[in-house]
């Protein structure tokens, strides 16, 4: 595992700050970087959520660069990333823990025209190259692509109750529409 480039912009105590990492400079290293974050940081992630939670995001990212014959070498960014988030279950409403698991691979271009036309042409995902990068917000930004649409238990484990049935309702005859009209018009003058 290489260190990580360390740049006086980005520099903190405990090295480059993932939330303005120089992603060129990282890739010319191979530079990986790790950590985790509290899910309460992640404002935008724990409004989905039915509770709060004091776990954390685990995450890694690692740069490199892809060689091009006659041309600028590519620069790819992988970022991986775990959450066990709450949730609650559309069929019971009970709470649930749903595992979160992201691993994506991203190509960095020069500039947003660029990163528009590959993206048309290739199943990769392309972005423009910034200034920095904010790795917390590309995590969040996948952990919520990550959520489920529907979240619910496999198996629930206390299922709702159902209605209780009303035999007095199923005893009585709906009313027939018809006959009420019948009843007025024979109460109306020539109504026959």
């Amino acid at each position: 595992m290489s260190a990580p480039v360390r740049q006086r912009e980005t520099m903190n105590e405990r090295g480059p700050d993932p939330q303005a990492i120089d992603v060129l400079s990282l890739c010319k290293a191979s530079g990986t970087l790790a950590g985790q974050w509290p899910l309460a940081e992640l404002r935008r992630l724990s409004d989905s959520f039915c509770a709060t939670s004091d776990a954390s995001a685990r995450w890694q990212a690692h740069g490199w660069l892809v060689p091009v014959p006659g041309g600028e070498p590519e620069i790819w960014l992988e970022l991986q990333g775990t959450a066990e988030v709450p949730l609650q279950c559309q069929r019971c409403l009970q709470p649930l823990t749903e595992s979160l698991q992201v691993r994506r691979r991203f190509r960095f271009v020069r500039s947003e025209d660029e990163a528009e036309r590959l993206d048309e042409e290739c199943e990769d995902d392309v972005l423009a190259l910034p200034p920095r990068l904010d790795l917390r917000a590309l995590l969040e930004d996948e952990l919520i692509l990550a959520l489920p649409i529907v979240p619910r238990h496999e198996v629930c484990p206390d299922p709702l109750p159902l209605p209780a049935e009303d035999t007095a309702a199923e005893e009585a005859p709906a009313p027939n529409p018809f006959a009420a009209l019948a009843a007025l018009r024979g109460r109306l003058p020539g109504g026959d």
